[in-house]
């Protein structure tokens, strides 16, 4: 074999750097290091004191715990994917043989090392969201074959663990109890904003046999559940920072609720077609509300 073939042949045997970051997704980095900012906010410690570990946690919430789960779910979603999309990197080959599987594991151990040196408190989040991760793509477990289990997995580990990671990473230990009540209603939340996601593949599911909301409830009852599922706990954060003292922070965000119930009402007369729409218009008001309340929280002091 000449030499040239025998170097074609070693880099066809493993992944370009290009295949590897598209197989981790950095587009969905952001969420979670958008709720990891605001545990940050939250946490009320100012940024220069912590900014090594700051760096950390962004580094763990999005390059690290949530590539993994993107290479976990492509992993064991590889013989589904062959079929509907061929062209991303296991089934087309430019993530060659296990090594999917490989990279999956490698960023599992690196996460928690790197969640050992951020503290206790970051190490059980991380492992929580790990375990969450992996649960959701792997066999037997496939929590993303069910709606009701898939989705709270990924709004835990989208929104909730990742709020509570930048508490914990700020304070060094256990964040205020407000922080954590907080982090549990968007995560909460965030379930319904999973189900809209759902919509865009509703024959596929069933073809697929995964019980998703859409599936299980129909379309309409699963777009009005999804509603209340998001309304509800931004409710209940209004009413606690108006307990807690923040009238206007409980205004901004009960402000940014309002205008979500005009986009709601719009969204529950086409839930199929303007799904999409309102993942693009009312989720970020969702998002914006977390940010409010963080702040919130910051001016309490906590």
């Amino acid at each position: 074999m000449s030499r040239s073939a025998s170097i074609a042949q070693t880099s066809a045997s493993r992944p370009a750097p290009s295949a590897v970051l598209e197989l981790l997704k950095p587009i969905t980095w952001f969420a979670p290091m958008w709720a990891l900012g605001c545990g940050v906010v939250s946490s009320g410690v100012p940024l220069s004191e912590r900014w090594p570990t700051l760096i950390g946690g962004i580094i763990l919430a999005g390059p690290l715990i949530t590539a993994t789960s993107q290479a976990c779910n492509d992993w064991y979603d590889r013989h589904v994917d062959a079929i509907n999309e061929p062209d991303r990197p296991i089934p087309s080959g430019r993530v060659p043989g296990r090594w999917g599987l490989y990279i999956a594991l490698l960023w599992t151990g690196l996460s928690l090392l790197l969640a050992a040196l951020l503290g206790p408190w970051v190490f059980g989040a991380a492992l929580l969201g790990l375990v969450l991760a992996w649960a959701y793509s792997m066999p037997p477990f496939r929590l993303k074959k069910n709606g009701w289990w898939g989705n709270t997995a990924v709004a835990a580990c989208y929104e909730g663990l990742p709020w509570f990671t930048g508490a914990a990473v700020m304070v060094g230990g256990l964040p205020d109890w407000r922080t954590v009540v907080l982090a549990v209603l968007y995560s909460a939340g965030a379930h319904g904003i999973m189900t809209l996601n759902d919509f865009k593949a509703v024959e596929g599911d069933i073809e697929m046999g995964v019980r998703s909301l859409p599936v299980q409830l129909g379309v309409d009852r699963a777009a009005r559940f999804a509603c209340w599922v998001m309304a509800v706990p931004q409710i209940v954060v209004v009413a606690l920072l108006l307990l807690w003292g923040t009238p206007i922070h409980a205004a901004i965000v009960a402000v940014l609720l309002l205008v979500q119930f005009f986009l709601m009402a719009r969204l529950l007369k086409a839930p199929r077609e303007r799904a999409a729409w309102y993942n693009a218009t009312g989720t970020t008001l969702y998002v914006f509300g977390m940010l409010a309340a963080a702040f919130a929280l910051r001016a309490l002091g906590t």
